[in-house]
């Protein structure tokens, strides 16, 4: 395909979405892309650090030609000139910006994933950043939530968490090994079924051991409060600078939610738990399979896979919607997205081929 597809930056949530999902499809359909107003309904538009990263990941996915490449950099230009090939990628945030940075890989990693996926072969991905950062999934998420879900779509990936990173430093990495099978699986997840366990992990980098302690202590007493029994491991992990969060998941006979908070300097442990077992029950009492945030996640792969993916989820949130937005763009699925009036959603992703 040679006509370059124009896409606005602006578009409903306005933020990095647009770009790591675009990025995807121009690698996975060898399509041209520019993107204009990146980011710019975020306070600092244009390319971080993190973003900056992807369209590097991405360039060496299909040996793209790009123009724009550079931080704060509002145009982007994607060409690419070569189908997506398995191999072995080192991709490392902290080079992007002077100073480093630690912006989050586990975004990174959601641009590769899907073209190494359709790729035919074995690749190894090495990352390395901030893998516990806010406003993005963290290495818990990924690895117990995102990555268990696309595996009932055919993906075969296995994620290894090296060293922690925590803002402002990162410093982290993680190591990915996924066998590329060149389709994926529909998913149909209308009904999620009862509520087999809660578990998760409490987190300390470099703080005292009670801090974890604190939270995984809280979200048990709360959650037990609401008649649910929690597994919570509390854990001092090793990293370049102090960070702390708590990640729990709901595992469902039929689908899997995750939730999860960073915690910041000055905010008790127990309203870390607190907030985060807040948004498990939330969910809990909606009824829905997926949580917003793996329902927006699952737009871009159900869109490449053969037939028509289903699935409930509590709130149709901005980034879903900007998704789907994408998709359509490119003309490879109609996304039926239906609104019930108490909030909850179902999502159908009807492919074109």
């Amino acid at each position: 395909m040679t006509d370059q597809l124009i896409i606005d930056g602006s578009y409903g949530e306005g933020g990095g979405q647009i770009l790591r999902s675009a990025l995807s499809l121009a690698a996975i359909t060898g399509r041209p892309i520019r993107i204009d107003n990146l980011r710019a309904n975020r306070k600092k538009p244009g390319l971080a650090a993190q973003h900056l990263t992807s369209v590097r990941a991405a360039a060496m996915l299909c040996d793209a030609e790009v123009k724009g490449a550079e931080l704060d950099s509002q145009t982007l230009q994607f060409i690419p000139r070569k189908p997506v090939w398995a191999g072995d990628y080192f991709l490392d945030v902290a080079q992007a910006r002077d100073g480093g940075s630690a912006g989050a890989v586990m975004l990174v990693l959601q641009t590769l994933l899907s073209p190494l996926a359709l790729a035919k072969g074995v690749s190894t991905v090495t990352l390395r950043g901030g893998t516990h950062v806010d406003m993005s999934p963290s290495f818990d998420y990924v690895h117990d939530v995102w990555l268990p879900t696309l595996a009932r779509m055919g993906v075969s990936a296995e994620l290894s968490l090296v060293r922690s990173g925590w803002y402002p430093i990162g410093q982290g990495e993680v190591k990915l090994r996924i066998t590329g099978s060149g389709k994926l699986l529909p998913l149909r997840l209308e009904h999620r079924g009862s509520l087999l366990a809660v578990t998760g992990r409490a987190l300390a980098a470099k703080l005292p051991a009670h801090i974890c302690e604190r939270m995984a202590f809280r979200a048990r007493d709360l959650l037990e409060q609401a008649g649910i029994t929690a597994q919570i491991e509390a854990v001092v992990l090793k990293a370049a600078c102090p960070g702390a969060g708590l990640y729990l998941t709901a595992h469902y006979e039929n689908s899997l939610a995750g939730f999860g908070i960073q915690g910041k300097r000055g905010k008790h442990a127990e309203l870390v738990a607190e907030e985060v077992c807040s948004a498990l029950l939330h969910h809990y009492r909606s009824g829905s399979a997926l949580e917003q945030h793996l329902a927006d996640q699952l737009i871009l792969p159900a869109a490449l896979c053969r037939g028509e993916s289903v699935f409930s989820v509590e709130r149709i949130s901005p980034h879903l919607v900007t998704n789907a937005w994408v998709v359509e763009h490119f003309g490879l699925a109609r996304i039926d997205i239906a609104l019930a009036a108490d909030g909850t959603g179902l999502v159908k992703v009807l492919p074109s081929g």
